[in-house]
């Protein structure tokens, strides 16, 4: 998801402490301040396999250290030294430079290539918003709108790339 997005956020270069933090040595495009993050992907065998962050501290402008939930010791860890971290979504998307309601009118594309239908607004549930999509067949669905399913926002082209599971579309017709 995040890999596919082509976001890389830099490499994790060393274990540090006993209580199972990385270092991150961050890519030069990073020149301010990165947004808030609740998760990253770690490429690992060639795969983007997501990771929530329990915390996050900057060391220096292009040092970080994390600790991801559940890894509390270094053998957890130390696997994942040499590892590329990928940003979950889009900047401009992480950063709200986007209004979600913009995206009306977009392509909803799957992972796979198969069109979904437009995107004709957003629902805004308490907990979990919802794209409301015309779909090609004319019927409407909803899709959640979640940061790991959405790896790619193509302004110019008003298309959203989004990891579609197996089923959803079947499930949430209206």
């Amino acid at each position: 998801m995040a890999r596919q997005s082509k976001i890389l956020l830099g490499k994790i270069t060393r274990v540090h402490g006993f209580e199972g933090a990385v270092t991150v040595k961050i890519e030069d495009n990073f020149s301010e301040k990165l947004p808030e993050m609740e998760s990253v992907f770690l490429e690992i065998e060639g795969n983007p396999v997501p990771f929530f962050i329990e915390y996050l501290e900057y060391i220096n402008p292009d040092i970080i250290r994390m600790k991801f939930e559940d890894y509390d010791n270094v053998s957890k860890v130390r696997e994942f030294t040499g590892c590329n971290v990928f940003l979950t979504l889009p900047e401009d998307f992480r950063n709200n430079t986007v209004e979600t309601t913009d995206l009306s009118g977009y392509k909803l594309i799957s992972d796979r290539n198969n069109r979904i239908g437009i995107v004709e607004g957003i629902i805004k549930n308490p907990g979990q918003w919802l794209f409301n999509v015309k779909a090609v067949k004319g019927e409407y669905i909803l899709i959640p709108v979640h940061e790991d399913l959405i790896f790619e926002i193509n302004h110019k082209n008003k298309v959203i790339k989004m990891t579609i599971p197996e089923g959803l579309t079947d499930i949430n017709r209206k």
